[in-house]
């Protein structure tokens, strides 16, 4: 999976998570996540990580996870892509 198809994913899945009712579609990397959408609350990021470890079918441990992970959607995708990458099976 690469990066622009991890964006797309995450994008979904925010909207979904977060009943955005689409409104995710037009977030770029830039956009600005924790603080700025009062959607996504304490309640929410715990939602979304367990729909973000089901989609990507990996695990991720809460000590591994801080403010900066969901300060914009980039910090967020660069988050995925580097524990997506990292769950691959070894060739």
């Amino acid at each position: 999976m690469d990066h622009a198809q991890i964006l797309g994913q995450l994008l979904g899945l925010i909207d979904d998570v977060l009943s955005l009712d689409g409104r995710a579609r037009d977030f770029t990397r830039d956009t600005a996540l924790l603080g700025a959408l009062p959607e996504l609350d304490s309640m929410a990021v715990v939602d979304l990580i367990a729909a973000l470890e089901q989609a990507f079918e990996f695990e991720i441990a809460l000590d591994d996870i801080d403010g900066d992970t969901f300060a914009t959607v980039g910090t967020l995708q660069d988050f995925i892509a580097a524990r997506y990458s990292a769950a691959l099976p070894s060739p």
